[in-house]
């Protein structure tokens, strides 16, 4: 298994808040440094206010030299699939190589009314023209265009540049979809998230993608399985307790339904975790002024998985 960290900024952190998590996860041998794309708050006043992800993504890529950078997940209502190729292909440049895109259909109606960001009803059919025009653009060779007649989306002799330096460059896609969900997953992904599921439902969605591979003729063992899960550990049921009130959830919830409570005990939940297939965690850390909880992840966490 390998691990990342994965933030929510939109609670409330600034681009400070998150380079100094993104330098202490590479200093302590995390493997990535993800966020969340989103621009309101679900909870709190979120001061100071958003941040824009690819923006901040191609600033900390700046800062940081091995660790890799990514969205879970950007949302295709606000982001134009053009432009979307542009930024991620650039950030990836500003990396060296470092960074994935995780892209979803997008849920949050207030955040785009706040912002006065068009809200779709139905959602699905934009976002699988994105995953097409994202890669068709990445794909196309240098010095050919690319062109593309959608129900959503037109592009029209497009010069599908710049390109990104990974080749491919990873996307991640999530869900618990039962049919459609998956059947992308195994077109376009290198990575297949659940977020947020039991032992139970996560292995039957790892099921699925395997299942939706074996059908398009992809070998399911070219597809990482990978699971999202608000985190907080402590050394003692007091310091578990602490941390998870920090991040504003109720401990005793947080230990049934997350990764909640002492070292041993969600070293044994991880166990059974990577038993249903999944082979990369991402510690959902709310609280990103405690910078003491990656470094007890990295040092008695990690080492025993």
């Amino acid at each position: 298994m390998d691990f990342r960290i994965f933030t929510e900024p939109q609670q409330g952190a600034s681009y400070t808040d998150q380079l100094a998590v993104a330098q202490a996860a590479e200093q302590l041998g995390f493997d990535a440094f993800f966020r969340s794309d989103h621009f309101l708050a679900m909870g709190g006043d979120g001061l100071p206010g958003p941040t824009d992800s690819w923006v901040t993504l191609g600033a900390i890529a700046r800062e940081t030299s091995t660790i890799r950078l990514g969205t879970l997940v950007s949302s295709a209502t606000f982001r134009w699939p053009g432009l979307l190729a542009i930024q991620v292909a650039q950030v990836d440049e500003m990396s060296g190589g470092r960074v994935e895109l995780g892209l979803g259909t997008g849920w949050f109606e207030a955040e785009h009314t706040a912002y006065g960001i068009p809200f779709p009803t139905k959602r699905f059919g934009p976002f699988t023209e994105q995953l097409e025009i994202v890669t068709g653009l990445w794909s196309t060779p240098v010095g050919e265009t690319f062109s593309y007649d959608g129900e959503h989306y037109r592009l029209a002799d497009a010069p599908a540049l710049p390109k990104p330096v990974q080749q491919p460059l990873p996307i991640i896609i999530g869900g618990g979809g039962p049919r459609r969900t998956p059947a992308l997953a195994a077109r376009f992904a290198s990575e297949f998230n659940v977020g947020f599921s039991s032992v139970e439902k996560a292995g039957q969605g790892f099921e699925r993608v395997r299942q939706a591979c074996e059908e398009i003729g992809r070998n399911p063992d070219s597809i990482v399985m990978s699971l999202a899960h608000t985190t907080a550990v402590g050394r003692d049921e007091a310091e578990y307790r602490r941390r998870a009130e920090a991040s504003g959830r109720d401990p005793r919830e947080l230990r049934e339904q997350g990764l909640g409570g002492t070292v041993a005990e969600v070293v044994d939940k991880l166990g059974r975790y990577r038993e249903t297939g999944a082979q990369r965690i991402y510690f959902q850390v709310l609280d990103l002024s405690d910078l003491d909880h990656l470094e007890l992840l990295a040092r008695e966490v990690v080492p025993q998985l």
